[in-house]
């Protein structure tokens, strides 16, 4: 998950479109073809013009006959259609289930209710970002987690390492990981009126941040009102014998207006409403108070502590981390992963860890770390692009508002 995805989305398109090698394009991204794992709508990808690359393992599509220019702006106007069945689905079961969570994450999972979820974090013993996660709350013996397709094995290995040792001590809890589902995320507008022909549910009463097991176009899926685009919409578990059906279902549903939409988008929406991308803007040696999610840890949680690394976040609540994530807005051209933040004197105060140019706002954006003191909106900075000194200036996020349904 490196470097971003509308970097590499760039690359990998134009060589493709210049006749490049494809072979070069594979070991570029550290996997040949035939290694890579595929989703039960790989062939419905490629149907539709799915560029292919390889993405964490898995072969997946970056963009589709339309650019990612346009792919963003429509899902922002109408909507998008996303395959994110490279994401780990698991399910935790067990009385003791919670509190063996509460060990491995910063989130009060005990003060969710049920069919409630939030963003956490795994944190490491240095308090560092193993990955972020959305964990549900499906009743007090079921919590409902999805992890990042590229920290699958470790996130796994390191639950399974400590249920271990939690069951050894006499602890009720087990796992399940659910790779014979596919996950669909349907974004935008017109996500919820399109998905609606397709349920009895009443969406409506449905919030962000909430989830439910209910029939959707003739199967039991999972469904949260959730994503990573800033706008309304949802994320589908659906059993894979069924992938394919719901794809088409939603699509022909929309009339045109929904698209399917790769990578290479996803990657601009969520830089637009200033959301991290782990391996860019969270790493193992970031915290969460650095990052700014300092809001997902809860109120009993930093009385209490009890997790993995709490000491060193606890103190970082207390006297203040010293570095920020921070956004910017530059002049130039468009920043880039490691680019080098400086303040007007030309001294180093941090770097770029996600950038690109918005297709929303027709300006560059970013987001980075500087030094603590640096990172209040208005702070003129300098970016160094390929040598040379660009105009910048922090700037709040989200970038392009966001439009969670919520409760008004």
């Amino acid at each position: 998950m490196r470097g971003g995805l509308w970097q590499l989305g760039q690359s990998i398109t134009r060589r493709l479109a210049n006749g490049g090698d494809k072979k070069a394009v594979a070991r570029r991204c550290f996997a040949t073809e035939s290694e890579l794992k595929k989703t039960v709508l790989y062939d419905f990808h490629v149907a539709h013009g799915g560029k292919m690359v390889p993405f964490a393992g898995w072969s997946m599509p970056i963009q589709y006959k339309d650019s990612i220019m346009d792919s963003t702006l429509n899902c922002r106007q109408n909507g998008s259609l996303f395959d994110v069945s490279h994401m780990c689905g698991l399910s935790l079961k067990g009385k003791d289930v919670v509190s063996f969570l509460e060990k491995l994450v910063i989130a009060d999972v005990a003060a969710l209710a049920h069919g409630t979820g939030t963003l956490t974090v795994f944190t490491n013993e240095k308090g560092g970002a193993i990955d972020d996660s959305v964990i549900t709350k499906v009743t007090d013996d079921h919590l409902y987690l999805v992890v990042n397709a590229g920290c699958r094995d470790k996130d796994l290995a390191h639950i399974e390492e400590h249920m271990k040792a939690f069951k050894a001590k006499g602890g009720d809890v087990s796992w399940h990981i659910h790779d014979e589902r596919s996950l669909l995320a349907l974004q935008g507008p017109l996500a919820a009126p399109v998905l609606q022909h397709l349920t009895k549910e009443d969406l409506s009463k449905l919030y962000f941040g909430e989830f439910r097991v209910l029939d959707i176009n003739g199967s039991q899926c999972f469904l949260t009102r959730t994503g990573y685009t800033g706008e309304d919409g949802f994320e589908i578990s659906v059993p894979s014998e069924h992938g394919v059906e719901l794809a088409k279902a939603l699509l022909e549903k929309s009339e045109g207006k929904i698209r399917l939409t790769g990578l290479g988008a996803r990657d601009s929406l969520r830089l637009e409403a200033g959301l991290c991308l782990y391996g860019n803007d969270l790493e193992q040696h970031i915290t969460p108070i650095e990052a700014g999610l300092t809001w997902a840890i809860g109120k009993r949680r930093r009385a209490e502590g009890g997790f993995l690394g709490a000491d060193v976040i606890l103190k970082q609540l207390a006297d203040g981390p010293s570095i920020r994530r921070v956004g910017f807005i530059s002049s130039g051209p468009p920043p880039r992963s490691h680019s080098e933040i400086q303040d007007e004197g030309g001294n180093n105060i941090g770097e770029v860890t996600s950038g690109g140019f918005s297709p929303c706002l027709k300006k560059n954006i970013a987001i980075g770390y500087v030094k603590s003191g640096l990172h209040k909106a208005g702070t003129k900075v300098k970016i160094i692009i390929r040598g040379k000194q660009n105009e910048g200036v922090v700037t709040k996020m989200p970038f392009v508002p966001t439009k969670y349904y919520k409760p008004s």
